[in-house]
């Protein structure tokens, strides 16, 4: 049986990791793919979160704590990629602003933060800090003064170096994590290509039969659900509002469409329920039109026509 590692305190070891996604996105594209912007390729991120676990999990004694992702998103409103992220189990987004220039700004102070404190609070005995910026170096110096010890780890530069050299000297480790490690999370973004108008609702439905709907017995009330017209024009009215609220941009990574994943699914039905005043949740129909209305205001704004959900 083996025996835990304890801290200090007393406490069973602990560790956590903080990324700079921002640092290792940029660093991982330019080494692979010679990216320059985020745009040009795809990160299998829950992979990759799933692959550093392990990679901690293997050098670091003690228990993960948590991940924590800092990301930055415009106007704080994160992507449709973040909010799969946040769902994942022991990982924190943590989320700074993206400016018209694509600058991140506020995440470096949330990292420094967040490090200073888990080590005042004496809440882990190790971290693993995924960064390169010399900004990083006085919550380094301040964890280690609370005795804790930060383990630096990088990406693979293409030549020279991708990190500050003061804070590779203050940190207690450093491991460079190498482009074959990465190489399997990051795949370059496919060039756009048209895409073809989705069938409208009578091309679906052409030369199916229509079963009858039963009719209740004598006595007995039948549960009525919602219209069709007005569960699409609420799924129309939540599109509208992300698209404005959200930005083109995100609500672009939805298509071509008509599946969503699984949270902005959920998000969408929420919304929705609260806009009509009840539950969809009785009528699978009903949340088949919800997404219908909902992708015929995505397809209009991007000029791809109307589509029928198929999720």
């Amino acid at each position: 049986m083996a025996i835990p590692d304890f801290n200090a305190h007393g406490m069973a070891a602990k560790y956590a990791v903080l990324v700079d996604v921002g640092y290792l996105y940029a660093a991982a594209g330019e080494v692979l793919l010679a990216a320059k912007e985020r745009k040009e390729y795809r990160v299998a991120a829950d992979e990759l979160i799933q692959s550093l676990q392990k990679h901690a999990l293997e050098r670091i004694p003690g228990e993960l704590l948590r991940v924590y992702w800092y990301d930055a998103a415009r106007d704080r409103v994160p992507t449709v990629d973040q909010r799969v992220i946040a769902q994942l189990p022991w990982v924190k987004v943590r989320l700074g602003n993206l400016n018209a220039r694509g600058q991140q700004k506020g995440v470096d102070a949330q990292i420094r933060s967040d490090l200073e404190a888990l080590a005042r609070h004496h809440a882990v005995s190790d971290t693993v800090l995924i960064a390169g910026d010399e900004d990083m170096v006085p919550a380094v110096e301040a964890a280690q003064a609370y005795g804790v010890r930060v383990h630096l780890w990088g990406v693979e530069p293409p030549f020279g170096t991708n990190q500050a050299e003061r804070l590779v000297w203050e940190s207690d480790t450093v491991e460079i994590l190498s482009a074959d490690f990465l190489r399997p999370y990051f795949n370059r973004a496919p060039a756009p290509v048209p895409v073809t108008p989705a069938p409208s609702p009578a091309q679906v439905f052409a030369g199916r039969t229509v079963k009858p709907v039963p009719k209740a017995p004598v006595g007995q009330v039948t549960k009525l659900g919602p219209g069709r017209p007005h569960v699409e024009e609420v799924g129309e009215h939540v599109a509208q509002k992300w698209i404005l609220t959200r930005g083109r941009d995100n609500i672009r990574d939805l298509l071509p469409g008509p599946i969503l994943p699984t949270v902005i699914d959920t998000e969408l039905l929420i919304e929705a329920e609260k806009e009509l005043g009840h539950s969809l949740r009785p009528y699978p129909e009903a949340r088949v039109w919800l997404r219908d209305g909902f992708w015929a205001r995505v397809y209009r704004e991007f000029d791809l026509g109307v589509g029928i959900s198929s999720k």
